[in-house]
């Protein structure tokens, strides 16, 4: 199951996630949001999406490892894999038909959502 990841760029953006080539998605304090980063699993497809400045998903990246051990705080490492030929802002998702009854709109506070094959299609596809 793809996933998407929310994401501040003033305080972590996917310039610096390229720039590093390889990071700890941590810092999710919200339950819900945790349950999902456990439960991920190596190789799966993930967008990431900048909040508050920008609001629009960014580029694409990939889960290299997950440590699910410390539930509160499980380590999952993730890579980039490529930046998007078009931005998908804020208002072409909530406009999309695809996102219709999307979990990223009835609870918006989530930073991990997850979304289904279609919609991670349509958020990469130019």
């Amino acid at each position: 199951m793809p996933f998407l990841l929310k994401t501040e760029p003033n305080k972590y953006s996917y310039d610096d996630l390229l720039r590093d080539g390889e990071t700890t998605w941590d810092g999710i304090a919200n339950n819900q949001a945790l349950l999902y980063l456990r439960g991920m699993t190596k190789g799966e497809k993930l967008v990431i999406y900048h909040s508050n400045i920008g609001k629009a998903a960014i580029g694409t990246a990939k889960v290299v490892s997950v440590d699910p051990s410390d539930p509160k705080s499980p380590v999952v490492r993730i890579q980039p894999v490529k930046r998007l030929k078009r931005e998908k802002s804020l208002a072409d998702i909530r406009a999309a038909a695809v996102f219709h009854d999307s979990i990223m709109f009835r609870q918006f506070r989530l930073s991990v959502v997850p979304i289904t094959q279609e919609q991670y299609d349509w958020l990469t596809l130019a």
